[in-house]
């Protein structure tokens, strides 16, 4: 192990890298390769240890149940798509709903069947929301603006069923294993929860702005200039995105049951899961293998999702291209994990924790969790990657938290925060430009639009987690 200073090379590798090219994978890339040749230094042998780093964290148990979970949780959504399940709820859904609250109220408690990705809870409820832009007589970028509120913010709070659940756990597991921690990623994960202030203050922001702010610009206006300047009042919602098109059927059941089995059956499964292991109702969950019992859940519903389209006579072929075709479109999100678990082997057989550890004791235990969050929220800016943010900080994080002696679960939950910035704010982010290209709105002056709370939000952010570390 080299417990030196070029333990750290391939951080300031990564992030210098992922910043120019607006993309975390060639930084983290750049960086697994180059720490790889720091521990074996041959024209061969640093390619060599690089292929072991990738194949350890790749045939993990605990890591292939994360990659199979996504992918074949993206599949579902596939198959959802192909049999009309998100056309047909966003059709029953605006034929319905008559006025602004209404709109609003269905944006908010959609989130409860919708929670278990951004990209899921866009292409289902913006189609309503552009349908219903008149009713709604707020501007297109607001209303844009409340929709990510509901997205990712609320989604990294929910600790279970959801697409982040398993692969920020497996961040938490990677950043104590290097610090030689025993402790359960997952009760850390749940601890750092009400610590990402960042997604609350979001939510709260989206809140007011959907039920008592009333802007200049449609407070006194016409609604029928309402959306104007997207062009959005005239254009026919159903060529917005793949999953609403004219050309696929309208059956919202095909929607809402398998949405109901596999939020309903990870419940029950995660219980049960801990009621073997433990008395007690909300003990059984806090000792459960979660990460079983999605998997287990999500494959239960995926059967019987295929079998339910079947009987509907869609042709097996169909679902079967479709269920591929959803899960390849998280191909791009598997291989950057399988490059976040080499370059923390990497780092962990160089020394960076302990070398974090000897030489960040000098740094005033009061600034440090705010610095971080500020630090990560402008990585996730010019990267525009939640995910990538919280693979290149949280071994960083966790070694600070030692060195500084401050509460884990704060520092995991502004590692976690400074990420939800960037997936927020960043006009690179996926949720920008899916909520851009849903509400025809040019991304550039959307993400300029919600620059600035999300900036205020971050302040806030950074004052409360000064405040915080003050007080523990």
């Amino acid at each position: 192990m080299l417990n030196e200073w070029v333990s750290i090379i391939p951080f300031l590798i990564v992030i210098p890298i992922a910043i120019k090219t607006r993309q975390v994978l060639p930084g983290l890339f750049a960086g697994l390769l180059v720490g790889s040749y720091l521990l074996q230094p041959t024209l061969v042998g640093g390619l060599e240890k690089m292929v072991q780093f990738l194949v350890k964290g790749l045939i993990d148990p605990n890591n292939i149940k994360i990659l199979l979970f996504l992918y074949a949780f993206s599949g579902l959504i596939g198959m959802i798509k192909i049999a009309g399940g998100i056309r047909g709820f966003v059709e029953e859904a605006s034929s319905r709903i008559q006025t602004k609250k209404e709109a609003l109220f269905l944006t908010y408690l959609s989130t409860i069947g919708t929670f278990a990705a951004p990209s899921f809870r866009f292409v289902t409820i913006a189609p309503i929301m552009r349908a219903l832009l008149k009713k709604v007589n707020m501007s297109t970028q607001e209303l844009g603006f409340v929709i990510e509120t509901t997205a990712t913010p609320i989604i990294v709070l929910i600790p279970i069923a959801t697409a982040f659940v398993g692969y920020m756990t497996s961040i938490v597991d990677i950043a104590i294993k290097n610090e030689h921690i025993n402790a359960d990623p997952y009760s850390l994960f749940l601890q750092s929860i009400p610590f990402n202030f960042f997604s609350f203050v979001m939510i709260l922001l989206g809140i007011y702005l959907s039920f008592f702010h009333h802007s200049k610009s449609t407070q006194d206006s016409d609604p029928d200039k309402v959306g104007k300047e997207s062009g959005t009042d005239d254009d026919d919602w159903h060529s917005c995105d793949p999953a609403v098109g004219r050309d696929l059927p309208s059956k919202p059941w095909n929607l809402l049951i398998p949405l109901f089995m596999v939020v309903s059956l990870t419940l029950l499964f995660t219980w049960w899961d801990g009621y073997k292991k433990v008395n007690g109702f909300f003990s059984a969950f806090i000792k459960a293998d979660v990460m079983d019992a999605m998997l287990i859940a999500l494959l239960f519903t995926t059967l019987f999702t295929f079998l339910f389209l079947r009987f509907q006579k869609m042709k097996t072929g169909d679902l079967l291209n479709s269920f591929i075709f959803g899960g390849n479109e998280l191909m791009s999100v598997i291989v950057l994990l399988a490059v976040v678990w080499g370059l923390s082997s990497v780092t962990e057989q160089l020394g960076f924790s302990d070398f974090i550890t000897k030489n960040a004791g000098w740094i005033p235990a009061s600034i440090v969790v705010p610095l971080l969050f500020l630090f990560g929220a402008a990585v996730s800016y010019f990267i525009g990657s939640a995910w990538g943010t919280w693979g290149i900080l949280m071994p960083l994080g966790v070694s600070m938290s030692i060195a500084a002696d401050i509460s884990l679960p704060l520092v995991i939950g502004a590692v976690f925060a400074s990420g939800t910035f960037g997936a927020f704010a960043s006009p690179l982010s996926d949720d920008t430009n899916t909520i851009a290209r849903i509400l025809n709105l040019s991304v550039m002056e959307y993400a300029r639009f919600k620059l600035k709370p999300a900036l205020i939000a971050a302040a806030i952010t950074a004052v409360l987690y000064g405040a915080t570390v003050f007080f523990l």
